[in-house]
């Protein structure tokens, strides 16, 4: 069994597509390759369909004045825009590669208004004077010192309130997470 255009054809018009493949081949695949942005699978697909095509019309040689070269690149062109217009009417295809990222956006989202509201609800657990202290120092971004100052109360106290203050959160995160 042989191959249409294989080296073993046959047939003078089998023959005839192969010389044409070898002699316009490689500079219709470069044209097809550049409009179809460095799609090689693409590429490949619109240049069989063009040798499809001229082996359909028997126009593999060069008669009656015939050029078969810009023949075979306004039909790859053709084809190219035929299937750009195919797709742009259809629903965007889903590639493998977004479907997943797009997924894991939505649930990182999720994950992060849970959290919120597990910690919203473990802060509400805290004194008054602790979760003024977490303010004060961890959410404000400012030093104990600083804290201190604006609380009006020592150092050492809005040390003291942050250190029990996040033990408590860790205490009540776990066994939220045990429950």
């Amino acid at each position: 069994m042989t191959v249409i255009g294989s080296a073993s054809a046959t047939s003078a018009d089998e023959r005839a597509l192969r010389a044409l493949y070898l002699e316009h081949g490689p500079a219709l695949y470069s044209y097809v390759l550049r409009m179809l942005g460095g799609d090689t699978h693409r590429t490949e697909d619109i240049l069989q369909e063009t040798l499809l095509r001229c082996w359909n019309k028997r126009a593999l040689a060069d008669n009656e004045g015939m050029a078969v070269r810009p023949w075979l690149f306004r039909v790859a062109r053709n084809l190219v825009i035929d299937a750009h217009r195919t797709r742009m009417a259809r629903p965007p295809e889903v590639s493998g590669d977004s479907w997943l990222s797009d997924m894991s956006a939505e649930v990182d989202l999720i994950e992060r208004m849970l959290s919120s509201i597990v910690v919203r609800d473990a802060l509400r657990s805290l004194t008054p004077a602790h979760r003024e202290a977490l303010q004060a120092t961890i959410f404000a971004d400012h030093t104990t010192q600083q804290a201190a100052e604006a609380l009006g109360v020592p150092q050492g106290t809005v040390k003291s309130r942050v250190y029990y203050a996040l033990r408590s959160l860790k205490a009540t995160l776990a066994d939220d997470a045990a429950a």
